[in-house]
């Protein structure tokens, strides 16, 4: 028997379409219209056993949560099938005879005709268990009995695999409702989505509430324009014909480095360098500083900012900028070609309404340009707060994006990149290894690079982004922290 079917890992293609609750229940809708009763609750429990079997192949004692909707219905038919592959499923049901759905009633049926345990107890010992509490429904936190399974489900370090999404995560947005925080230790921690692939599963808590993620389309197409698209792999190849030169990959001028941060610029502007960029000129604010940078990294032009030319090249602006950036911003904004605004650059821009219609003509003027705002500096471009914009990571990044008419990468655990006339993407790659000082200059050095080596500012971010978070994924793990310069050298 092929143990996985139709269920597959999310390393196939570079980007896969994620629909949101309402997309993914109308698809539900369209498809239940044309196929026989209960055959997707069908198709949904043989998937979820099939992959139980192959993440845990050797479990015996499995205990099963169920939800009172067809999530838990979705559980209840899993443990019809591992009954009759010789598993010992005990199921805790929070449903009632009679008091359930239809699809999710007759899976209970199913499951006591053929003998499965029930019990409103949670097991001892198990081997393996699945949690199948809620799915796409959850939108508020999780009470009484149910967080009590919940919060085991969390703790346990037996394998745990989720059905379609893990009860406490919100499935839009990935905001974590449960009591007990999102992030595990459980390294056996894996989710099936059924259907579709929803958002949150990639961004805010949903990477650590998710664990491995896998799908399964229930054999159902899913022709609907999507929410967004989540980003696996790199898809701009990184060769270089032999017949070219430093003038064949462009310039990009870093702005930055007050006193007392000129690091931020350096790395920004190595960043670069290994990025791709063809020459890279830094514009150092503090004047001390410029001699030791030009000594560390020869092959950096180091330079004062209004030596630079910035009608020729990328212009990434803002990295250990301080206050004194907020004076040079209004000529960076109308002279640039091509601009990346980061840290000190976006907390300017957030406080002065004149540069945001600087910034806002940049578009109508096709001068390109990327924001590179980690949550904060976002809830300062919008007027509100950090938490406003964690709770809904797509929306916040989409509504600078529109606001402002630019590119918007807004960072942090499955970065958001987004645009006026783009799908948003959700970036898979990178871990807690890039929560150090520095990595954010690091980014916006090498968007920089990837921009002036791309046509398309929007695919250039994305490829960008990658880049930057896959270095972090293939780190040594036995390092401490992140050496943001070394980072930015592996990177190209």
């Amino acid at each position: 028997m092929n143990t996985l079917g139709l269920t597959q890992r999310l390393h196939s293609q570079d980007r896969w379409p994620l629909y949101n609750v309402a997309q993914t229940r109308s698809i539900e809708t369209e498809a239940q219209a044309t196929l026989p009763a209960y055959m997707l609750m069908q198709r949904a429990g043989l998937a979820t056993a099939q992959l139980a079997l192959a993440i845990a192949p050797h479990a015996q004692k499995i205990w099963i949560a169920c939800g009172p909707g067809n999530n838990g219905g979705d559980g209840l038919e899993a443990a019809v099938h591992l009954q009759a592959w010789g598993k010992h499923p005990i199921v805790t049901w929070l449903g009632q005879d009679g008091r359930c759905p239809a699809d999710s009633q007759q899976a209970w049926q199913r499951a006591k005709t053929a003998g499965v345990t029930f019990t409103q107890q949670i097991p001892e010992q198990f081997d393996l268990a699945i949690d199948a509490l809620l799915g796409i429904g959850a939108q508020r936190t999780p009470e009484g009995v149910m967080a009590q399974w919940l919060d085991a489900l969390q703790t346990t370090v037996t394998p745990v695999l989720c059905v379609d999404i893990p009860t406490g995560l919100n499935a839009d947005t990935g905001t974590w409702l449960g009591t007990t925080k999102a992030q595990t230790r459980n390294a056996q921690r894996h989710t099936l989505s059924l259907l579709t692939l929803k958002p949150g599963l990639f961004t805010a808590d949903g990477r650590d509430a998710s664990g491995q993620v896998w799908f399964n389309d229930l054999r159902v197409e899913t022709p609907h324009a999507c929410t967004a698209w989540l980003q696996q792999h790199i898809t701009t190849p990184s060769d270089r014909p032999h017949n070219t030169h430093k003038g064949s990959f462009g310039d990009v001028s870093v702005i930055g480095g007050a006193s007392g941060m000129s690091g931020a610029a350096a790395l920004a502007g190595v960043s670069a360098l290994h990025g791709g960029a063809g020459r890279v000129f830094v514009g150092v604010m503090d004047e001390s500083a410029r001699h030791t940078i030009s000594a560390a990294h020869p092959p950096l032009m180091v330079r004062a900012p209004e030596d630079l030319t910035l009608q020729t090249s990328t212009v990434v602006c803002g990295c250990g900028g301080g206050n004194d950036i907020h004076a040079l911003l209004p000529n960076v904004l109308s002279s640039s070609q091509q601009l990346v605004l980061d840290a000190d650059a976006l907390n300017a821009v957030a406080s002065d309404t004149s540069l945001q219609s600087l910034l806002i003509k940049r578009s109508a003027r096709h001068k390109p340009t990327v924001l590179t705002p980690h949550p904060l500096e976002a809830a300062r471009l919008l007027n509100c707060t950090a938490k406003d914009v964690q709770q809904n990571r797509l929306f916040a990044a989409q509504q600078l994006a529109d606001k402002f008419q630019c590119v918007v990468i807004l960072k942090g655990s499955g970065s958001i990149i987004a645009s006026p006339q783009h799908s948003p993407v959700i970036n898979s790659s990178g871990n807690a290894l890039l929560a150090t000082a520095g990595t954010g200059d690091v980014l916006a050095g090498l968007t920089g690079a990837y921009i002036t080596r791309h046509e398309d500012a929007f695919e250039a971010s994305c490829q960008a982004v990658f880049a930057h978070g896959h270095v972090a994924d293939i780190w040594p793990e036995a390092g401490p922290a992140l050496d943001a310069a070394l980072l930015a050298a592996s990177v190209h």
